[in-house]
């Protein structure tokens, strides 16, 4: 399923036609090829497909359960993603990969098990990060770094390798940290946990920050009252220095300011 972007814009199309509309289900050529893919997409043998398609009404019920899988999978995988990554953050690294098992458990879909699956690996990694210290490549910068963080909170001294010393360096900027000052902190290990307390505190602080003003700017542009919504983005650039959430809420802004799209 990797060797390929899957595509189920045109199964979604064909599904809110026949099963949200009403819409009969036209049984062409196009649509039967379509059927058949998706069914295939979503771990339909190929027999149990083609035998629904001997007649609109079971053709109809075909579509259904592929749509269904697909939903429910997207919904699932989705869902257990976000409560990993909170446990994760939270340094519940046995529990974050108990959720991505339970997924491995009940999902049929091959591109949302592989979806899964990399989360459960990369989760595991994350864990080795914890337990040794030792810096994996094939991970994110972020979330080693609150590996790390965790490890050192446990009691662990932190070891100041190369890898851990360029790790700093990388992440460093993103949080506003300049050259001069982390270059200071790389001095002592206890330095460069200061450096990484610092880094992760400002990037945890600025996400909640523009995430807050996420919210209250969107209600007050649904309610019509554009000034109060650019207001929630103009307080986030008065005082945010990380420059990711700098630009988010610059894009948010300018978004605001533009001219409605004509209708």
């Amino acid at each position: 399923m990797s060797d390929r972007k899957i595509d189920w814009d045109p199964i979604g199309a064909l599904a809110k036609q026949v099963l949200e509309q009403g819409e009969p289900l036209v049984h062409t050529e196009e649509t039967r090829a379509l059927l058949l893919r998706s069914a295939r997409e979503v771990a339909i043998s190929d027999e149990d497909a083609q035998s629904a398609l001997h007649s609109p009404t079971t053709a109809t019920t075909l579509l259904q359960e592929v749509w269904r899988r697909i939903f429910d999978g997207s919904w699932r995988l989705s869902r257990a993603q976000n409560r990993a990554y909170d446990l994760r953050d939270a340094g519940d690294l046995d529990g974050a990969r108990q959720i991505m098992r339970d997924v491995l458990a009940v999902e049929v879909v091959p591109f949302y098990r592989e979806q899964a699956e990399i989360g459960l690996e990369k989760l595991t990694g994350l864990a080795e990060v914890r337990a040794t210290g030792q810096i994996n490549p094939g991970l994110n910068d972020r979330p080693q770094l609150t590996a790390l963080s965790q490890r050192v909170q446990q009691g662990h001294a932190l070891e100041l390798t190369d890898d851990v010393r360029a790790l700093l360096r990388r992440m460093a900027p993103t949080a506003a940290v300049s050259e001069a000052e982390t270059e200071e902190a790389l001095k002592s290990p206890e330095g460069a946990e200061a450096l990484m307390g610092m880094i992760l505190s400002r990037l945890r602080d600025g996400q909640r920050r523009f995430l807050r003003a996420m919210y209250r700017m969107t209600s007050l542009r649904d309610a019509g009252d554009l000034e109060g919504a650019r207001q929630q983005m103009r307080d986030v650039l008065a005082v945010e220095i990380v420059p990711q959430y700098r630009r988010m809420a610059e894009e948010q802004l300018r978004g605001l300011d533009s001219p409605p799209p004509e209708p």
